[in-house]
């Protein structure tokens, strides 16, 4: 059940079976020479709709924008900053508590979420106190990022080894040609990815990784690994909204 394609009477039915809700978020940003640039969010999206469609469950609109402002000097990326993105999710969460939501499951598709969404639930839970809103102490927020699936986790080791990376991986980058595959790209890669240095600005960034690329060889991801992938990650977060939304 997607809430965008859903009317107000449709949700109100729905809260009286459940107060679960699952979120996608992403972001919009450089994936190297053949990742798309809404890779972290088409790949969200689509694992939410099948977790959505497993448990019974409604899924919310992608935020497609997150945070990541080092990759901004790449042509395309769009970012957030972390203050910003942190008022976004409180405004989310904020409109759905007020009707009767409680239970929220951010499906998170890219790793500079994360510190960021820690940071708006712990904003979140305080500004629903300072509201006094009656059923505030049943509100519970968790993230999961499916590229952290222990199940898609293994694989990808399984098929890729050393080369996996940590950005522009041939994981997310082979999810996206399932999802798209009218969109796969194809682009030379040099052999030599830079890997291992810190992340600070996004200057510093390009300097270090100038093709985008952390490490990975995207040159590897197929549509059949990314159907592997997607139906691990929805099977492992499929149990894990289940279990979210069980738990005191």
């Amino acid at each position: 059940m997607l809430l965008h394609l859903s009317t107000w009477q449709e949700v109100e039915d729905y809260l009286q079976t459940s107060t679960g809700i699952i979120l996608p978020i992403g972001s919009t940003e450089q994936h190297g020479p053949t990742g798309l640039i809404g890779t972290d969010a088409i790949s969200a999206e689509a694992i939410a709709r099948g977790v959505g469609e497993a448990t019974g469950a409604i899924v919310a609109p992608t935020i497609n924008v997150g945070m990541a402002l080092h990759h901004t000097a790449f042509p395309g990326t769009i970012s957030l900053r972390p203050s910003t993105l942190i008022l976004v999710v409180r405004d989310y969460v904020t409109s759905l508590v007020k009707a009767g939501f409680t239970k929220f499951y951010f499906i998170n598709g890219h790793g500079g979420n994360i510190a960021t969404l820690k940071a708006a639930f712990s904003e979140t839970y305080v500004y629903l106190e300072d509201l006094q809103i009656p059923h505030v102490h049943k509100v519970q927020c968790q993230v999961a990022n499916w590229f952290m699936c222990s199940s898609v986790y293994k694989l990808a080791k399984e098929l890729y080894g050393d080369q996996e990376g940590s950005h522009a991986t041939p994981s997310e980058v082979a999810v996206t040609q399932y999802v798209y595959p009218e969109a796969i790209k194809q682009a030379p890669l040099t052999p030599e990815v830079a890997k291992g240095h810190r992340i600070y600005g996004a200057t510093d960034f390009r300097l270090h990784y100038p093709d985008g690329r952390m490490g990975s060889n995207p040159a590897l991801a197929t549509p059949e690994h990314g159907k592997q992938f997607y139906d691990l990650a929805v099977k492992e977060l499929s149990n894990g909204y289940l279990e979210f939304l069980s738990a005191e």
